[in-house]
């Protein structure tokens, strides 16, 4: 309950403050990138036998959208996740929504700001990167903390941290690469993207940078998610060898059509996938929309 509290009111004043902010970024790259990032979660890599990573996206978000429309971003990800393909539990959201938006888009916001101010000139692609593969990491650091001061099973403090930093430093080296990778497309397609002048962006630059993260979100939902490794994650891996994988018990959606992204119904993944992409999108664009909207309202009910 006590994540729930702190991921609900940070959310709420990230969506009060990235309706206020004078961004580059209109509403649809925003649903571009959040799609992508839902489609790109899909895409499960080896990282150890047996073992598998994922995108996390919050380093991305965070380098294309800035903190706080990158915290909504993530947070749009989880919600659609855990409501309609039934991935990740209902009680764990509150717990998901702080360790990979809040803390994940902080973390590399941090870490852009200092790589920022000590380089010779901004470096959003050293910054992203050094974010994503710290990010990572200290996400798995603190549900350590949160685990053992709360988990349903007794787990050895040690092993319990040596297991987790260990895959999940892997899987942050595999996040920064991901993460540079794709902002140093979007920036070659889209060059105002790093320029002082938020025109270049918004004018000319942005819908190519728009149609390159369509395209690579919809290869990711249509075609990597078919190839990716069906071996668990870094996080469900260490559940299963400490046996507290299943100490949240069923979700209440797993019933639902759409449940494990359609595995339960036999559905097609590419058509599910595309689907959740869509919908992800769908969803952060009127997000985004509602927070733009509800800060004009704020901005023309207040006195000069």
């Amino acid at each position: 309950m006590t994540t729930a509290a702190v991921a609900a009111t940070s959310v709420a004043v990230a969506a009060w403050r990235a309706g206020g902010e004078r961004s580059r970024h209109d509403l649809t790259f925003g649903a571009a990138v959040t799609g992508f990032v839902f489609a790109a979660q899909m895409v499960n890599y080896a990282v150890l036998p047996g073992t598998s990573g994922h995108l996390m996206g919050a380093a991305l978000a965070a380098a294309l959208l800035g903190p706080w429309r990158g915290i909504l971003s993530v947070t749009m990800v989880l919600v659609v996740q855990c409501l309609v393909f039934a991935d990740g539990g209902l009680t764990a959201l509150g717990t998901n929504v702080a360790l990979m938006a809040l803390l994940g888009v902080g973390c590399t916001a941090a870490v852009m700001g200092l790589v920022d101010r000590v380089a010779a000139r901004p470096s959003p692609l050293l910054g992203a990167g050094l974010g994503a593969l710290i990010s990572v990491p200290a996400a798995a650091l603190v549900f350590c903390g949160l685990y053992l001061l709360g988990g349903a099973t007794s787990v050895p403090a040690g092993d319990l941290l040596g297991s987790m930093l260990g895959v999940h430093a892997l899987i942050g080296v595999g996040e920064a690469v991901i993460s540079v990778s794709v902002l140093a497309f979007v920036m070659a397609l889209a060059p105002g993207l790093a320029a002082a002048d938020e025109r270049a962006f918004v004018g000319s630059a942005q819908p190519r940078g728009v149609l390159g993260l369509v395209g690579a979100g919809l290869v990711c939902a249509a075609v990597l998610s078919g190839v990716a490794s069906s071996a668990p994650d870094g996080l469900e891996s260490v559940a299963m060898a400490y046996s507290f994988v299943d100490t949240s018990g069923t979700h209440p959606f797993a019933g639902s059509v759409l449940a494990g992204y359609g595995e339960s119904t036999g559905w097609p993944t590419a058509p599910v996938g595309v689907l959740g992409w869509a919908l992800t999108g769908a969803s952060a664009w009127l997000l985004l929309l509602v927070t733009l909207r509800s800060s004009r309202s704020r901005a023309a009910t207040c006195p000069a």
